[in-house]
């Protein structure tokens, strides 16, 4: 691939570089490959060719990830994108960024066990699936332990900070389900070879906890319908059983939801707990059983800080 005559888009070389903060910390090896890329004409200007949406470091590392069966370097990727640049294409305009990080559901659960039980969960964004399934897993945060409904699920891990309302066992979901543009099914191989493919390298634990969520999953499905949220919740809603408390939720969805298709959802009241809580705040007013919660935003260092809403 020539670069002759086409500058690189200096908003996508500025868009790696800020990835490369936020990777700082986390992953050495991918915080090396995005300034790398950053100033590397051939990978911005492929870049460039794809939709704006599409050009997402994690959408570029996990397909090359995919496609070379190994964490990409710069050497690697350039090779890519220089001999195999259309099936590069091709597999990130067909995947998505869909991390389905189950350790989210130690800093939800204290939210939960605060609303009347029992819970009818639905999770917008949802990917797999692995973050409805709260009651299964079960949970240390130093002080105390809790134990899932699974005994074979993986134990998450989570330091509080502040005074967290821990709760004293977890919630029961009576019924539960999932909505997301592309959903992956658990227990095709494909999709969960790519699901392994979005966790970074350098990142301790991620990949074990990953594979052990995959397994608790496989034993007990949970539905996951594909839909988009601002036109398809309102009927997958009214599915929820009577008499239990209907949570809509997600972990990081509203990130890729355009402001102008954001200002066209439920109007919504919202409130932000201070730093170091986790939903330890009682909601605006006592949700009434079929009523609807919002709970959303998890802090995405799995810190214990949410934002919280309700329907009005």
């Amino acid at each position: 691939m020539s670069t002759s005559g086409h500058a690189p888009a200096t908003g996508t070389a500025e868009r790696y570089r800020a990835f490369a903060a936020e990777a700082r910390g986390r992953s050495p090896q991918y915080e090396e490959l995005t300034i790398a890329v950053a100033g590397d004409p051939l990978i911005l200007e492929f870049l460039d060719a794809l939709p704006a949406a599409k050009r997402q470091p994690n959408l570029l590392f996990a397909a090359a990830y995919y496609l070379l069966g190994t964490p990409a370097d710069l050497r690697a990727l350039r090779g890519l994108v220089s001999d195999d640049g259309g099936e590069l294409a091709r597999t990130m305009l067909a995947r998505r960024t869909q991390t389905n990080e189950p350790a989210r559901c130690a800093t939800l659960l204290p939210a939960l066990a605060l609303l009347p039980q029992p819970l009818a969960l639905i999770e917008v964004g949802a990917s797999a699936g692995l973050t409805l399934l709260a009651d299964r897993y079960s949970y240390d945060y130093g002080s105390r332990q809790l134990a899932g409904t699974d005994p074979d699920a993986p134990v998450l891990g989570c330091r509080p900070l502040g005074p967290v309302p821990l709760p004293a066992q977890v919630p029961e979901i009576a019924w539960r389900t999932g909505l997301d543009l592309n959903p992956l099914d658990v227990t095709d191989d494909d999709d969960v070879r790519w699901l392994e493919c979005l966790v970074w390298p350098g990142e301790t634990g991620r990949r074990e906890r990953l594979a052990a969520a995959i397994e608790t999953a496989r034993r007990d499905p949970p539905p996951v319908h594909r839909g988009d949220l601002l036109t398809d919740l309102a009927p997958l809603a009214r599915q929820a059983p009577p008499g239990a408390t209907l949570v809509i939720y997600h972990s990081a969805v509203l990130t890729y939801v355009a402001p102008t298709s954001a200002a066209t959802s439920p109007r919504r009241s919202q409130r932000s707990t201070p730093p170091g809580s986790s939903g330890s705040r009682k909601p605006l007013r006592p949700p009434k059983p079929s009523s609807c919660v919002v709970c959303g935003d998890i802090h995405r260092k799995l810190h214990t800080i949410m934002t919280s809403a309700l329907y009005v």
